[in-house]
Order: structure tokens, then C-alpha cells, then sequence
């Protein structure tokens, strides 16, 4: 890989050397064109300037002559000469005329001259050409996957083959036929508007969209998906089932339960005082802690000394954590990553969209400007982690939903960036638990554990059960 790498340099290089001899030659070629339009010009200039002084000077005298012979009742007789120079007047008229036609034909053919001088100039030549499909040849080859990659990349298709519905970008059906001017809309999905009695539609939308606490009795326009567009997805997903396709998603089917894939585990507890050794060692570790960002929240928070105590360390010998953060808590999770043993290695950027799937403009969030994104922080224990690199970007660009609530997108990175192994989320909720995850969290539904080796250490560490808050005890089930 690295003799070819080295040769594509090489032949980048030469290509690039050759250019710009090329555009050197091209540069002394127009200079020189130049000089000869200049030059041309020049000449053409000369003999119209000489006739327009000639021109004026018989114009002058002639004036002259009119002003010392206008008296009235002088009627001088003419000489001969003169009238030899009446009678050759009008042929000299001529003559100028012819000229002067002359000079501006040769000005027109000059201007045509440089413009067809000036095209060939800017035309490309059939090296440059060459050279051009060469470049674009090398760096298509340079883009493409590799087989290994692609493979890599089929194996976490979806099992329909699609499993994404793209929203149309004007919204509503009507707004999509007056942009395409077509009778009938596009075949993405759309919007419908929310219009109820206490509804004024002059006041144009919602700035929280589906996320308003007050959407019985606010007066703004609410939206929600477009039904007809829901049932005509399903039929179509049903109709590529029924079709030649169907051996692919079987296929697919068959990909996806190669894997080890475990029922969602959650555990109810305070992450302050429970042991988080009986649940054992994980590869991946998540978590959203209630910062305390000085702002009135919906829930608890923790304090900086209480995030900085956690006993994170016991739950990962190396592997990844992936941190998210907000507000001034940015600094304070990289403090908290080095405290408990990990390197920050990059970073993911969560851009807020709403129900129209627009950028956020009035986030709830922010001391001096409205957020429309949050940080997540990536940190790694040990140095020969097995994972697949380069699959994701490290942007999502993901709608709001209740509030902490973070974008699914999350689950799949982390996934396909190290498949197949154990995972866990600390202050999670209802809504967080996952197959192949393990969810911590005060908010959740009592303890559910698979795992036979973590529910016999459980009961060893808790014999008579979790005590949660006084007089409320917890004891693991295998059901939820």
C-alpha cells in the first residue's frame, strides 16, 4: 500500500510540475498576444485621428470665411478657382467618407481578432485535458472502499435494506407542489399542520415545535407527520419484502443474529453509593450526567466534587468512554476524564434540529447565546483496542426531543465502532435502554439483570436486596 501511495505522489507531483510550465507558456503567449493588440490598436487609431483633424481644420476655416462675407446685400462675383474648388468638394466628401467607413471595419475586424484569440487562449489544450482526466482518474481510485471496507460496511445494513424515511425540505405537501410546481408532491414524507380552536395562524410557527410544554393552549402553529405519507411508506416497505429482494434481507437477517446479542439490562440505583463492581468489566461506557450548569433544570443535578468521586474506574480495565457535555461542564468532564485514568482522543458534535428538521435557533439552554448543540467527549483507556475506525463522522445532526432525551444516532456510532461487546450507560432513563446495554440510572424501572455470573455476584453484595431510598428495597428480576 505504501509503494503505491508513493507512486501516486510521484505522478501527482509531475502532474503538478507540468501544469505549471503550462500556465507559465500560457502567461509569456498572452503577454505577447497583448503587445500585438496594443500595437494593432495603435495603428487603427492613427489614421482616424488625422481625419478628424482635417476634418475640423476645414470646418474652422470655413467658418471663418461665412463670418467675413455674411454681409447683407454683399455679393462678391466667384473666380474660377473657386469654383473648381465647389465643384471638387463633394467628390473629396466622398473620399473621406470611404476612409472613415474603412477605419471602423478594421476596428470591428480587430475586436472580432481578439476575441477569437482570446477563446483560443482559455480553451484547454489536449495535454491539459489529458492531464485533467489523468487527476480525476487518480483520486477516484483513491476514494473508493476498499473491499475489506465495503464488506465491513454491509454487515451493518439494516434488515430492510433501507430503514430511513428522507422528510421532504419544504415541509408540507402544499408548500412542496408550489416550489415544484407540480400537480402532486414529492414521495418523501411531509408534514401536517396541527390547527386547533384556540390556533392563530398569522402568528406563523412554534419556535419548540413538538417540544412545547404548552401545546393545548398555545396559539402558535404546531406540526405532525403527514398519515397518508406513513401508510403509503408501509406499503411500499411491504411490496420490497414481497419482491426478488427478499433473498437480500433474509441474508441480512442471517448477518444479524451471528452476533451475541443480549436483552436490555437496567439497574435502579443512585450511582452515589452503589457498588459498581458486581456488574463486572465493560468495553464501552456512556454516560450524561446531570451537570450542575447553573441553570434551572427539569432534575436533579450533581455537584462538581460528587461527578469528580464517581467510581468510573472500576467498571473499565481499557476501552472507550463517551462523555457528554454542556455549558460549563465542558471543562469540567476533560478534568474528570483524566481523574478517572482516560485520554480525550476526539470529540462528537450533536446539532440540534427541530420537528421541521431546521437548525435550532432558541435552544432552552445558554447563558449568553441559545445552544443548538452539545459536545460529546471521547476517551480511551489502553493503547490495542480492537475497533472500527473511520466508519462514522463526528457530527449528528439529530432532532430534539424531551429534554435530555439524545439522539439514537449515538447507540449505532458506538456499535459499529465496536460490535458485539459489552455496554454501559450510567444515568440513563426508560427511553436509554438497549440490547447489548447494561442502564444505570434513579429514574428507571426497578432491576433487571440476564447475566447469570452479574446476578449471582449481585446477590452476594446484596443479599437481602438494593436499598434505594429508605424503607424502598429493590431486588433483581429476569423479566421486566
Amino acid at each position: 500500500m505504501s509503494n503505491m501511495e508513493e507512486a501516486v505522489s510521484a505522478e501527482l507531483q509531475a502532474l503538478s510540475s507540468k501544469r505549471a510550465s503550462l500556465k507559465d507558456k500560457l502567461k509569456r503567449r498572452r503577454e505577447a498576444m497583448g503587445s500585438i493588440l496594443s500595437m494593432a490598436e495603435a495603428a487603427a487609431s492613427a489614421p482616424s485621428s488625422s481625419t478628424k483633424l482635417g476634418e475640423d481644420g476645414k470646418e474652422a476655416s470655413k467658418t471663418v470665411e461665412e463670418k467675413s462675407f455674411s454681409a447683407p446685400n454683399n455679393k462678391i462675383p466667384k473666380t474660377d478657382t473657386e469654383e473648381h474648388r465647389e465643384e471638387k468638394a463633394p467628390s473629396e466628401n466622398k473620399t473621406k467618407n470611404a476612409s472613415s467607413s474603412r477605419v471602423i471595419s478594421g476596428k470591428k475586424r480587430t475586436s472580432a481578432d481578439n476575441d477569437d484569440i482570446l477563446s483560443l487562449l482559455s480553451m484547454q489544450s489536449a495535454k491539459e485535458k489529458q492531464d485533467k482526466e489523468h487527476r480525476e482518474e487518480i483520486l477516484e481510485l483513491l476514494s473508493k472502499p476498499t473491499a475489506k471496507e465495503r464488506t465491513l460496511m454491509d454487515s451493518f445494513k439494516s434488515q430492510s435494506g433501507g430503514g430511513v424515511k428522507e422528510f421532504c425540505a419544504h415541509s408540507t405537501k402544499n408548500e412542496c407542489m408550489k416550489v415544484s410546481g407540480k400537480g402532486k408532491p414529492c414521495d418523501k414524507l411531509h408534514f401536517a399542520k396541527i390547527i386547533q380552536a384556540h390556533t392563530d395562524e398569522s402568528l406563523g410557527d412554534c419556535s419548540f415545535l413538538n417540544t412545547c410544554f404548552h401545546m393545548d393552549s398555545c396559539k402558535y402553529i404546531h406540526y405532525e407527520v403527514d398519515m397518508d405519507d406513513i401508510r403509503a411508506s408501509r406499503q411500499q416497505d411491504l411490496l420490497q419484502k414481497q419482491g426478488p429482494e427478499a433473498g437480500a434481507v433474509v441474508r441480512s437477517r442471517h448477518l444479524l443474529e451471528t452476533r451475541n446479542l443480549v436483552s436490555p439490562q437496567w439497574v435502579q440505583c443512585d450511582l452515589r453509593n452503589f457498588d459498581l463492581s458486581v456488574l463486572g468489566k465493560f468495553s464501552v461506557i456512556m454516560a450524561d450526567p446531570p451537570w450542575d450548569i447553573h441553570m434551572e433544570l427539569p432534575y436533579g443535578t450533581m455537584s462538581d466534587d460528587e461527578m469528580r468521586q464517581l467510581p468510573v474506574p472500576t467498571l473499565q480495565e481499557e476501552g472507550l468512554i463517551f462523555l457528554w457535555v454542556t455549558g460549563r461542564a465542558m471543562e469540567l468532564g476533560r478534568e474528570c476524564l483524566k481523574l478517572w485514568g482516560y485520554q480525550r482522543v476526539d470529540e462528537l458534535i450533536w446539532v440540534k434540529t427541530n420537528q421541521l428538521q431546521r437548525i435550532i435557533r432558541t435552544g432552552r439552554t445558554g447563558h449568553w447565546l441559545n445552544h443548538g448543540k452539545e459536545h460529546c467527549l471521547v476517551g480511551m483507556k489502553g493503547s490495542n483496542l480492537k475497533l472500527n475506525r473511520g466508519l462514522d463522522c463526528d457530527v449528528i445532526v439529530a432532532e430534539v426531543r424531551a429534554t435530555s432525551h439524545k439522539p439514537d444516532e449515538i447507540y449505532g456510532i458506538i456499535e459499529r465502532l465496536s460490535p458485539g461487546t459489552r455496554k454501559i450507560e450510567l444515568f440513563g432513563r426508560p427511553h436509554n435502554v438497549q440490547p447489548n446495554w447494561v442502564t444505570l440510572g434513579n429514574q428507571l424501572d426497578g432491576i433487571v439483570v440476564h447475566d447469570a455470573e452479574v446476578l449471582t455476584r449481585f446477590n452476594e453484595v446484596y443479599p437481602d436486596g438494593y436499598e434505594l431510598v429508605k424503607g424502598m428495597v429493590l431486588h433483581p428480576r429476569k423479566e421486566p
